[in-house]
């Protein structure tokens, strides 16, 4: 299904004549080759900022005021118009149909309501769609399963370590992934593996899709996967125009290599951002897609250039770790990579959880990661069960014991 087949299936010259139009209406381009001579904004433009200096209207014209989940001081307060709000429910209701959702199902929605644009996104969303949303937000995993059984949902959304959790909490409880209600589960806010896919796809028994955004550019929903090719992420770029660009110059890259997500908001009233530097690790795929859409798609973020550690001169990412060791059956996706410093060096030492030991499994790990990295990581095998879980939130995978 499309939410709006009209605009989804634009084709490419329209589509760039849309962009361009709504470009032209604040920022002084004459062409989309143009836009990247104009400066980037970073975020922390949007902490000094705070709370709502970079507002654009009135602020009798705001309607709601959230906030992203900052590790360190203060948050980044991002705003919303009625014309915001519902543009965000109609991206969101479009990622939720290219995923497979359709009206007149029930989407349990875990991720956190309040402050975090997460959860009232999807629910906005999924009422936009036509479905019946169960406000269940994140944590408190015993009254989740009991939603899950009872009320037996079509679509879960929420975060991917949170879909591993609430699986094995239901294996626990003796519920088979037939026996499982949901078939769409809609995964975003961390970043996840193809390895991780298979063992929720199995696990829960549905099809696994990613979902992307990002609170300064309106929350989830900036794009989403389809559930035809399951491939990249396509971009709603009537809304939000996409670049690409090197992490250490700042210059577009070619299609299809990675870099810096760089977005644009085209349509944007209470927070208009012009080149906006994400920090995810991505790369642009423009080729068609046998589910119509004509948006550019967008590779799964890989990581972000805040989450890369430097291991012996080596860059490396935790979902690169973690994709790595998942080629090895016996581990699971269960995991944390605890950083120090030894001398003038940076250590990693990755502990895994085991679902099924053997012989050698820790040297075949270790060797796995010197060939693919190219740097000594060593590797802990740690017993089912002993290592955190998600509790609905974005699971911290990097413990960093460095001063």
């Amino acid at each position: 299904m499309i939410f709006e087949p009209d605009l989804e299936t634009m084709p490419r010259e329209r589509l760039e004549e849309l962009q361009l139009e709504r470009l032209r209406a604040f920022a002084p381009v004459d062409s989309l080759g143009e836009l990247h001579t104009v400066p980037f904004t970073r975020k922390d433009e949007l902490r000094d900022a705070y709370p709502l200096g970079r507002v654009a209207v009135p602020r009798e014209q705001l309607r709601r005021i959230s906030a992203s989940s900052g590790t360190t001081g203060k948050p980044t307060v991002v705003a919303y118009t009625d014309h915001d709000l519902d543009v965000f429910a109609r991206v969101v209701a479009r990622a939720l149909a290219a995923a497979g959702a359709e009206p007149g199902m029930t989407l349990h929605n875990a991720y956190g309501y309040g402050l975090f644009t997460g959860g009232l996104g999807f629910h906005d969303g999924g009422e936009r769609l036509g479905m019946a949303v169960v406000p269940v937000s994140g944590g408190m995993t015993e009254r989740q399963l009991t939603l899950i059984q009872d009320l037996r949902p079509d679509v879960i959304a929420c975060t991917p370590s949170y879909a591993l959790t609430l699986a094995q909490a239901l294996a626990e409880r003796g519920v088979s992934p037939e026996e499982i209600s949901l078939k769409v589960a809609m995964l975003g806010a961390e970043p996840w593996t193809e390895g991780m896919r298979g063992q929720i796809d199995a696990r829960l028994g549905v099809r696994a899709v990613n979902v992307y955004g990002l609170s300064e550019i309106i929350g989830p929903g900036v794009a989403g996967e389809c559930a035809e090719e399951r491939a990249g992420l396509h971009v709603n770029e009537d809304h939000f125009l996409p670049e690409i660009v090197d992490p250490e110059s700042g210059e577009p890259v070619a299609d299809g290599e990675l870099g810096v997500l760089v977005l644009t908001t085209l349509t944007k009233e209470a927070l208009p951002l012009v080149r906006y530097w994400t920090g995810d690790i991505s790369s642009l795929d423009r080729s068609p897609c046998s589910c119509g859409r004509t948006f550019v798609r967008m590779s799964p973020p890989a990581g972000r250039t805040d989450d890369m550690l430097i291991i012996r001169g080596v860059n490396v990412y935790p979902s690169q770790v973690e994709s790595i060791l998942l080629d090895l059956p016996e581990l699971t996706p269960n995991y944390r990579i605890v950083v120090e410093r030894t001398g003038t060096l940076d250590t990693a030492l990755v502990e895994i959880e085991t679902a099924q030991p053997s012989d050698g499994l820790r040297e075949r790990a270790e060797r796995l990661l010197l060939e693919t990295i190219g740097c000594s990581i060593a590797v802990r095998l740690a017993s089912p069960e002993t290592l955190p879980r998600s509790e609905g939130g974005k699971l911290r995978r990097v413990e960093d014991k460095r001063s």
